[in-house]
């Protein structure tokens, strides 16, 4: 039998557990004016650990903060794979396999072993970058006989694995008992508050963080119960506490989370949906703004934010708890939603999203050699992504935004739509050339008067009485500081 819980709001923990911005707000739907944002991420999709390790001072010197991994435990791995990102013969491999779990220790397959895993840990220790892992705690892989023994035995024996209508597949997503207790997409439902379950997960998370893992990205975050949830009495359970147990709230069988979460930074892969509980999810994590995902490839599609709603964060928590991206690993390889896109319509939308207030910008490695007639480009599963985390425009909108942090942001856009220009203060503006043609631009900013030259191409710009102008070329974008002439 399956019943509804009462909702137990949980205390907040000191500086709250999403710890990106620089203040907080203890009503989560409410926006702090103040706070700001200044870390990047980039997504190492599909890289191993040797390889991320070689390239640690490529990805530090492109200013980003943060790197985040995918998953790292052990996965489905049919003989024969590792060899592709996708084949459509499902014979030399699938990127996917990384999201179906046989057991939860740290060494995959695909990523490498435990000991890879150190020295890449060691190499970004050296270079200043924390490290993020994607953990998927809500199911196992499709073929359950390949999950390891020693998890069925963690867990209380295979009966004990899943929910009880964990192997029946979720009809309508927008059903919270549906979403969070039944199988989605083929993927059979582990049962997260069975206490032994999560004991086994809790040892892999505090494993992680002992070899130096400063955070987690929680896949399919939202089909795991918060407490206004269903709750699955017929296996047993009581409450839905996997929440407070993973983010240090509650102990499970004397283990308890090894660091506090106020000092790691957590979010959760909460796509938006009807009925999805935001807000109570917004208690523990971070969380993805996959609607403004969506509303930035609308605008760059166009090539214009004419009619495009570019401002509105379009969710119901402040966007200081936000990861924000222009695409993900699976807009571009799951539906291919955002894989028609080219790297100069990404790198701009990056640029503007990068250089606004708030929200943390997660940049998508996309396949080496990719091309938007091929999306897999040279289809080598575990190499490096292509060179657009170094092109030059990303590298300076990143370092923009930790030299602007703390300053306020004023958004212009040109008449037409195609020109975006965001003020942080009076310390520095970005400007983006969504159109295919070059253009002369005028809009008002924040920057004192004078003479400018930007800090990638030195392009000369001026401004006076409040106006910049000056001349964009097509599809380029310009990082301005206060004082650089």
């Amino acid at each position: 039998m399956i019943k509804k819980s009462n909702f137990k709001r949980c205390a907040l923990l000191t500086g709250a557990v999403f710890a990106c911005a620089n203040v907080f707000a203890t009503d989560k739907s409410v926006h702090n004016p103040d706070a700001t944002n200044s870390e990047t991420i980039m997504h190492v999709w599909s890289w191993n650990f040797p390889e991320i390790a070689r390239n640690m001072k490529n990805i530090a010197d492109a200013g980003f903060t943060m790197l985040q991994t995918s998953p790292v435990q052990g996965c489905y791995f049919p003989e024969g794979s590792g060899k592709k990102i996708f084949d459509d013969n499902r014979v030399e491999g699938n990127w996917y396999y990384y999201y179906q779990p046989t057991n939860w220790k740290i060494g995959s397959p695909i990523l490498g072993t435990r000991e890879e895993m150190v020295a890449m840990m060691d190499s970004a220790a050296k270079y200043g970058v924390k490290v993020l892992v994607d953990v998927l705690p809500n199911h196992t892989a499709v073929d359950i006989s390949s999950v390891s023994p020693e998890f069925f035995e963690a867990v209380g024996g295979r009966d004990k694995m899943f929910h009880s209508n964990g192997l029946t597949l979720i009809r309508d997503y927008s059903d919270r008992e549906q979403c969070t207790l039944w199988e989605m997409g083929g993927l059979p439902d582990v049962n997260t508050e069975n206490p032994l379950f999560q004991k086994y997960f809790l040892d892999f998370i505090n494993d992680l963080l002992s070899i130096g893992v400063k955070g987690f990205r929680y896949d399919t975050a939202k089909h795991i119960g918060v407490h206004s949830d269903p709750v699955d009495t017929a296996s047993g359970v009581t409450e839905n506490d996997f929440w407070d147990v993973m983010t240090g709230r509650k102990p499970v069988l004397d283990t308890n989370l090894a660091l506090p979460a106020d000092s790691l930074f957590i979010y959760g892969e909460i796509l938006q949906d009807r009925n999805v509980p935001e807000l109570e999810y917004a208690e523990y994590m971070g969380q993805t703004a996959s609607t403004y995902g969506y509303i930035l490839r609308e605008m760059l599609e166009k090539r214009s934010a004419d009619g495009v709603d570019i401002l509105n964060w379009h969710h119901s928590v402040a966007p200081e708890y936000l990861v924000s991206w222009v695409e993900s690993h699976d807009t571009y390889a799951n539906a291919h939603e955002s894989a028609h896109l080219t790297d100069d319509q990404i790198r701009t939308g990056w640029v503007f999203l990068t250089a606004r207030q708030n929200a943390t910008p997660l940049f998508f490695s996309r396949p080496a050699g990719s091309t938007r007639e091929s999306y897999w480009g040279n289809n080598v599963l575990g190499a490096r992504g292509n060179d657009e985390f170094m092109h030059p425009e990303v590298v300076a909108v990143n370092k923009f935004r930790r030299a602007v942090a703390g300053e306020k942001e004023s958004v212009e856009i040109a008449n037409d739509g195609t020109v975006l220009l965001v003020n942080r203060g009076d310390k520095g503006a970005a400007l983006i050339n969504l159109a295919v043609k070059k253009q002369k631009i005028e809009l008002p900013t924040t920057l004192p008067n004078g003479k400018y030259k930007d800090a990638v191409y030195k392009r000369s710009f001026k401004v006076k009485n409040g106006k910049l102008t000056g001349t964009v070329e097509p599809e380029q974008t310009y990082i301005i500081y206060a004082g650089n002439n």
